[in-house]
Parts: C-alpha cells; structure tokens; sequence
C-alpha cells in the first residue's frame, strides 16, 4: 500500500505510547479510517487522540484480537512494545494483515528525495546519532535526530509538510523492535554499531535479534557502514541485499585501510571516501574534538561512536570541517557516564543508559581497580550477566542490587565475585534508588567512583532509564541531609 492509498484506508494501531499517538495522528491526517487497541484502560483513556478514533480496551490481548480485527484492518501498525509473539500481531499476520512499524509508515509518508541516515546497534545509538545530528546541523542541514530518540518519525516528516519546511536528510536511531516490521526502508547509507545479547525475550533467541539488527541494510543505496571490530556487523553487510553501487565501510580503532575511517595517532582519519584514499588519509578530527564528552583519556568506545557517525555523514557529502565542527558543538548526553558530583571524597557517575551488559563493562572498565561501588540490577531480559561480572571484578570494591528480581544480578556474584560485599535493596523499598546511594555511600572509601551502571532495563521499578538515572542524581544531592 502506497502512501495514496492510506487516505480512506482502514488502519489498526496497536498500543498508544509515544509512537502509537503519533502513528494515529498522522493517519488520520492523511484521511485514513484510524481505530487503536490498547490493553491498558488508563494509557488507552489518556491518550490525545483526534476525535472519532475508536479504542479498544479493557480485555486480554486474545479478546482485544478478536474485537479489533472485526474492523477488517487494511494494515495494522504495530507499538515497539509488542512482541511478535502477541495474540493481536499472530493473529493479524495470520489472516494475511500487513503489520508495519512507526518507521516503515513514516519512510512511506516522507516526500521522495529526502536522505535516511540509518543506524542501530546494541549500545551507543544515542550518542551516534546525536554526533550525526550535529555534523549534519554544523553543514547547515535541516537534519533532525529521529526515531528512538527525539520526535517519532511521524511526526517530524508530517510536522515539516504542514509547516511548509524542507528535510535535508532525517538522523535515524532505530532499534531492533522497530526494525522488526519495517519493509522497504531504503536508506542513503547504514550503521550497525555493534552486536550482543540483548532483548531476547522480545525476540525469542540471539539469532532473531540479530536477524532484526541486520534489517538496517537492506535496500542501502549508497555505504552501508560496519565495525571492523565486530565480525557480526561485518557479516550481516556482507549478506545484505542492496542498492547496485552501495559500498561496504568499516571503522577502526585501528590506522585505516582502503575502505575504512580510523584513528592514526590523535586523528580520526578517512581512507573510504576521500579521493585521495588509495595513498593517504584525511583528517576528520582531532582527539581533542571528543575531550569534552568523556575521558580523559576519551573513552575507545566515544571514538568507535564518532567514526560511525562521521562515515555516515561523509556518505551524506558532509565535509570534513562540519564533522569536527559537530563533535566540538555537540553537549554531553544525560545519564551516559554522567559525573553528577562528589560528597566525601566519593565521586557518583551516573550511567543510567547502560541497560545491557556490554554498555555496563564499558563503563565499568573505566573504573579504577579495586575502587568502584556498583550500583546495578533491574529487567535482565534474560541476558547473562556472569561475564560482565566476571570480566569487573578487579574493578570493584562492592556491589548494590537493585530491582524486583535480584536473582540474575546475585547469582553472577556469587559465582564470579563471591568475596565482593553486597547489598540488596528490598524489592518493595519505595525509593529504592535512595536507599542503593545510601548503602553505596556506606561502602566507600575516600577516592572510590559509586557507579550507576545497571545492566538490566529500568522498567521494574522506574517509568524509564532518564527516570532511574534523575532517582540517582536526586539520591546524589541529598546525601548531606540527615537520613
């Protein structure tokens, strides 16, 4: 179904969060018959949504199914939120329902001609796609960042057409749920980060999520950009079906090959799209350009982050100057690695943003040895944490548990750390992040690094990751009050 044919159309949303109301919006301002379902009465009797929208609520998902779907929905648009293996989402695709995500409707409504700069990843997403953001703003380029950050997507392609603005090119962050029923995305270019474990009771096992993430490529026109670290992303480029033309760039941590972004000494340097890239490399960037958003020294994985998102803007014919100008422009993100002060000697980081082993054991291996008070625990999402602990030990002084379930968190204790001290902060505790800084601040020593690197998603016992991460920056300022 083409972007034409929405106007008319009947259209089920499932789920009214963010993107669900935006998705609503935008098909009822193209003149689609728009109905939505949503399981939570109280979301679904919240949500602004345009007049004559039919909700339904109140049931169970399989009831929900039968009552939605007796509308005969054209096309479904599925809430990230929704796993595949919801009753509505089977039972649609079974009775031969096209289900679409946010982003294949918002990459249907886009007007032609403008770019997507597309990545994803296991972590560093955000901050990737805020340095693209700012490259692309530094050229003078209406190039907002998208998707799993900022705006829905939606709302920003419909936002410009009302306003009678121009897109330069849209700064996409997607995550592996979003990607999962999105069809004919075709991207300027692509980025996969990285890959891990991560979310496999979304999708099922590891080879689903990475089937998810390798969706990024598909149908790229011009680079689809991987990390030379990680055999996965190169693999995933390797077996994508792609634009005639489109070329494979790697990025490095490494000095450069033909083909790659990298770093010689402090330069972050291009050997892919330069001219001159069979005998030299140009320089991006400097080192220095970074300094401001970690380290010192800058942490490799900031720098693995800004080469992605300058491949990316390179594919976009940024010129070098704008993508050191975007780096210095750019400010700190929240809850990344977060100094938020100290009290006592102690300093507190928040990194509230690491809701998965491998963005924990980078922030964690920042630490000094011997000297980090862990704060972590929360939604594992089935991941394994006994590497993460294993692989930190020497790292820490004592860890804090939070969360509803402790188990996953104890349980990599005690079979990797078990002389580490602990504390576990009582599942039902009303503020639990007070109570967590409190045993921290027990614990440590003049010189140590209390440390919110969780590992695990916040959704247990907080609305969001920024929620959890502003719990401890408030927990942080209120340790010089009596208890």
């Amino acid at each position: 179904m083409e972007a034409a044919e929405l106007s008319g159309a009947r259209v089920l949303v499932a789920g009214l969060g963010i993107s669900g109301v935006a998705s609503v919006q935008a098909l009822h301002d193209v003149g689609a018959r728009v109905s939505a379902v949503d399981s939570r009465p109280e979301v679904a009797g919240a949500a602004p949504l345009p007049a004559g929208v039919m909700v339904f609520t109140g049931q169970d998902w399989p009831g929900l199914a039968r009552r939605a779907l007796e509308e005969k929905p054209e096309v479904l648009i599925s809430s990230p939120g929704l796993p595949p293996h919801n009753p509505l989402l089977q039972t649609a695709e079974q009775r031969g329902v096209p289900v679409w995500s946010e982003v294949e409707l918002a990459w249907r409504l886009c007007p032609p001609g403008v770019p997507w700069l597309a990545l994803t990843g296991t972590n560093g997403k955000t901050t990737t796609v805020s340095m693209l953001a700012s490259m692309l703003a530094a050229a003078g380029r209406n190039a907002p960042a998208v998707g799993n950050v900022g705006d829905p997507i939606v709302t920003t392609v419909l936002g410009a057409r009302a306003a009678g603005t121009t897109l330069d090119a849209l700064a996409v962050e997607l995550s592996s749920f979003q990607l999962h029923y999105t069809h004919t995305l075709a991207p300027l270019a692509s980025a996969c980060l990285n890959l891990s474990a991560d979310h496999l009771d979304w999708h099922g096992s590891p080879q689903n999520y990475a089937a998810d993430k390798a969706r990024i490529y598909q149908r790229t026109t011009a680079a689809c950009i991987y990390n030379a670290h990680d055999d996965a992303t190169r693999d995933m480029v390797a077996a994508a079906d792609v634009a005639e033309g489109a070329r494979a760039v790697g990025f490095t941590l490494n000095v450069p090959a033909l083909g790659q972004l990298g770093l010689v000494e402090d330069v972050l340097a291009d050997r892919a799209f330069t001219p001159g890239r069979r005998t030299h490399a140009q320089e991006l960037a400097t080192l220095a350009d970074l300094a401001h958003l970690g380290g010192p020294p800058v942490p490799g994985h900031l720098v693995a982050n800004a080469l992605a998102a300058a491949a990316l803007a390179l594919a976009a014919d940024v010129a070098p100057e704008h993508i050191s100008a975007g780096l210095r422009a750019l400010a700190p993100g929240a809850h990344r690695i977060q100094e938020v002060g100290s009290h006592a000697g102690v300093r507190y980081v928040n990194d509230s943003k690491a809701t998965n082993p491998d963005a924990a054991a980078a922030s964690l291996s920042a630490l000094p040895p011997g000297r980090g008070i862990w704060i972590a625990g929360g939604l594992a999402k089935g991941a394994d944490l006994g590497p993460l602990v294993a692989g930190s030990a020497d790292r820490l002084r004592a860890v804090v548990v939070i969360g509803t379930d402790p188990a996953p968190i104890v349980a990599a204790l005690d079979r990797h750390a078990p002389h580490l001290p602990r504390v576990v902060v009582p599942a039902g505790e009303t503020e639990p992040m007070h109570r967590a800084v409190r045993h921290a601040a027990d614990l440590a020593r003049q010189g140590d690094v209390v440390l919110l690197a969780p590992a695990c998603a916040s959704q247990d016992q907080f609305d969001s990751y920024a929620a959890r991460g502003e719990a401890f920056i408030d927990a942080v300022t209120g340790l010089g009050t009596p208890r």
